[in-house]
């Protein structure tokens, strides 16, 4: 058989009997009087608040993204003659340089004494030439007469054309000389920022070996990787705001949307051109939005949210009370957050302090007026 089992009122009033039967409690205090039941406080405000409704407002619609800052073009700057010795350096990382400006000199060994050499035998071809032209001036009108005979006339006009021949050739050889000597001086290539220097004083430098890296202008690109579906949306010229990491907030423009989309992520590049600014590197990671247009939203003070259990709610005034409701939050602009779900437009919330409330808690309304029921 199951034992009976009573709720905790009936419990007592059983137990009050009990007592009462054996003379141990008074029947006045066993049975409370019914003006003392009346006479019971009512529930209180909890809270005094003060009520407002989302504000309709337009912010700018965005499409976020991430990717690395690199270089807009990197300049490698090399020695082009074979066994220099690296005599001085003038040049270190992170100075701006000027186009042509020298960043370091070669040792020019014995080029200098083959230049003075083909100098020289310049100056003597050039004497030649011009004796050999001499002769070929008088001989020419002779030319068809008995003067002179024709094989004496022909070894003048063939000594003059050899001459000239060989004239232009030390001419060549010696500005092939002044370029090799040319070639002792390392100067850069544009204007820019020296970001890696491998050359170092002493060392014998060999063809196509890397002496500077020169970041072009000092120019930076923002690589953005954008799902492919979205390359659409975004065309050359929109703003970005790309924010670095540990660094400000920078607005950039978008240069080129990559005409492919990568196989293996399903992303594509845009090249975003950035501004001049002390904290931008080269090899940074940012984040970035691009600006698309604008859109109506509703916005609400983050004061007004309360976040928990990884969930957002506001509370909503009904009469006196204020009902827990499940929003759903967007992005954030200042201390005002989009409400993207969960709340009507005209309804009315609690403005601040929501974390001391809790479902049906009954409040005071700051203006002294209880606040409309919301529409459901």
């Amino acid at each position: 058989m199951q034992n009976p089992t009573f709720s905790a009122p009936a419990a007592l009033s059983l137990l009050a009997a009990a007592l009462t039967s054996f003379g141990l409690l008074s029947p006045a205090i066993a049975q409370p009087s019914a003006a003392a039941s009346a006479a019971a406080p009512s529930p209180s405000p909890s809270l005094t608040v003060q009520a407002i409704q989302p504000e309709a407002s337009r912010w700018p619609q965005t499409l976020s993204a991430t990717g690395g800052i690199a270089a807009w073009q990197e300049v490698v700057i090399g020695a082009e003659l074979a066994g220099a010795r690296i005599l001085r350096l003038h040049a270190q990382v992170g100075d701006r340089v000027k186009k042509g400006q020298l960043l370091a000199e070669l040792s020019p060994g014995t080029l200098q004494a083959d230049l003075a050499a083909l100098r020289a035998g310049l100056a003597e071809a050039e004497a030649q030439a011009r004796e050999a032209r001499a002769n070929a001036e008088r001989v020419r009108p002779l030319q068809g007469g008995e003067a002179l005979s024709a094989q004496a006339i022909d070894q003048a006009l063939a000594a003059e054309a050899s001459a000239q021949a060989r004239l232009a050739s030390l001419k060549a050889q010696v500005q092939a000389g002044e370029t090799r000597l040319g070639f002792t001086r390392i100067v850069a290539s544009d204007d820019g920022l020296v970001t890696a220097r491998e050359a170092v004083e002493g060392a014998i430098a060999q063809p196509g070996q890397e002496l500077f890296r020169l970041q072009r202008q000092g120019r930076l690109e923002w690589r953005a990787e954008v799902p492919g579906a979205e390359l659409e949306k975004l065309r050359a010229g929109q703003k970005v705001r790309v924010t670095p990491s540990g660094a400000a907030p920078v607005e950039g423009r978008v240069r080129v949307v990559a005409p492919k989309v990568d196989a293996a992520t399903r992303n594509g590049l845009v090249y975003v051109d950035l501004p001049a600014a002390p904290n931008l590197r080269a090899g940074l990671f940012a984040r970035g939005d691009f600006v698309l247009g604008e859109a109506p939203v509703l916005t609400l003070p983050q004061t007004a949210v309360l976040l928990r259990d990884g969930f957002a709610y506001v509370f909503r005034l009904d009469g006196q009370r204020v009902r827990q409701q499940k929003v759903g939050l967007g992005r954030r602009q200042g201390d005002r957050v989009e409400i993207r779900e969960g709340l009507a437009a005209e309804a009315r919330v609690v403005a601040s302090g929501v974390g001391f409330l809790a479902d049906n808690d009954i409040v005071r309304v700051a203006n002294g007026q209880g606040a409309k029921p919301a529409a459901k």
